[in-house]
């Protein structure tokens, strides 16, 4: 019988998080991540986990100690937000490109500047070529959801990279929701028992990890990393469908399909706005207008082929961003959909949306425009200017 309980998002990852029993979890705070490691200690003090917590002095350290543990054969844990990953980049390339499958919740938050503390997803869209994989949760079930899962997926040999589970601040991390919590037998059976094999440090058995290499070993390590990260996809899809069955909760697979069945427009969204967008589609189908909605769980690797399908059908289609891709005037998520469709040579009218940044609200209002403005494009018969979501006043 699985416990209902009303969680904040950070409160539901420290859980998922305890629940997958790692081994070394680093913790240093940074708003509005700083609850995830706090909830964590917690449970370390209260003695509901057997995990040896590292209280570091910066985000890089954190990112070390974790490096350091999963070579030495560790099931690890962190989490970060905004400035705190950005200063761990370094070991942070280094922990994917050593192929460990560490685990790290990213509590999304405005890169700086100007200084702000709120919501926005610029963060981690902006590492999203360092060789991690990332997947967005859309409500604070489906962080706890995913922290779990994240371990079956980076453990997997197919796989064998870390993984950030991102959600957005304060709209998840500090808003409580009821979340129901599964029973940890089924998690201890769900997720085994990690037993790594690729790599680990024993000091009987020494051996150099990083060394200096030529070209030659370089071009293999990524190409082998690449064909990890496009394995995730299948994994992914997997993992859903098994956790589906195990706990009554599925969500897709790589992409969630909202209405998409018959729709003849479409919006695609990452995290938590996509609540609104639903009810902006629901609205508009009482109006008679065929919309749907595309949520992108997982943004690295890129599901171009689901997205591809899925968008191929309608006659326009807008991506929403909370975050910019500096240099093309649009957002990011909206380069990736746009070039995944053009791969599949499937031409079909797009308007770019950016909104939310620094914690903006997205409203529902908001996403009846960002409709209108899609319909428009496909009578068009061509993409749009970017159209920035703000209230009136802001405009």
């Amino acid at each position: 019988m699985q416990k209902v309980d009303i969680l904040n998002g950070n409160k539901a990852a420290a859980i998922g998080a305890l629940m997958a029993k790692p081994g070394v979890v680093a913790a240093y705070p940074i708003t509005p991540q700083t609850p995830v490691v706090e909830y964590f200690s917690e449970f370390v003090a209260n003695g509901e986990v057997d995990t040896e917590i590292s209280e570091v002095e910066s985000e890089l350290s954190a990112m070390s100690i974790v490096t350091g543990a999963s070579l030495a054969g560790s099931r690890t844990f962190t989490a970060t937000a905004s400035q705190g990953l950005a200063l761990m980049y370094e070991p942070y390339f280094r922990a994917s490109t050593l192929r460990l499958p560490i685990v790290m919740a990213v509590v999304n938050r405005e890169m700086i500047s100007p200084q702000s503390v709120w919501g926005g997803q610029q963060d981690s869209m902006s590492v999203r070529d360092a060789g991690w994989i990332q997947i967005y949760a859309e409500d604070n079930q489906e962080i706890l959801d995913l922290i779990i899962q994240a371990f079956r997926i980076a453990e997997d040999k197919r796989v064998l990279l870390p993984i950030n589970i991102c959600y957005d601040g304060f709209y998840l991390s500090h808003m409580t929701e009821r979340v129901l919590v599964p029973e940890q037998e089924r998690v201890d059976e769900f997720l085994g028992t990690y037993k790594p094999e690729h790599i680990l440090l024993d000091p009987e058995k020494p051996m150099g990890v990083d060394p200096l290499t030529n070209g030659v070993l370089v071009m293999e390590y990524r190409h082998k990393h690449l064909a990890g990260q496009q394995n995730a996809l299948t994994v992914l899809d997997e993992v859903d469908k098994e956790y589906g069955r195990l706990f009554g909760r599925e969500y897709g697979g790589v992409i969630e399909e909202y209405r998409m069945e018959d729709a003849e427009y479409a919006l695609v969204t990452v995290g938590s706005m996509s609540g609104a967008a639903k009810d902006a589609v629901d609205k508009k189908r009482e109006d008679g207008i065929k919309v749907g909605l595309t949520r992108m769980r997982m943004i690295r690797p890129f599901p171009k082929e689901r997205v591809c399908k899925a968008l191929s059908k309608v006659k326009s289609f807008g991506v929403i961003d909370k975050n910019v891709s500096f240099g093309w005037n649009t957002g990011i998520v909206y380069q990736e959909v746009k070039s995944a469709m053009y791969e599949g040579v499937n031409i079909v009218p797009s308007v770019p949306f950016i909104g939310g940044l620094g914690g903006e609200d997205i409203s529902v209002d908001m996403m009846l425009n960002a409709v209108d403005k899609v319909v428009s494009a496909a009578a068009d018969c061509k993409n749009s200017e970017c159209f920035w979501l703000m209230n009136e006043e802001e405009a």
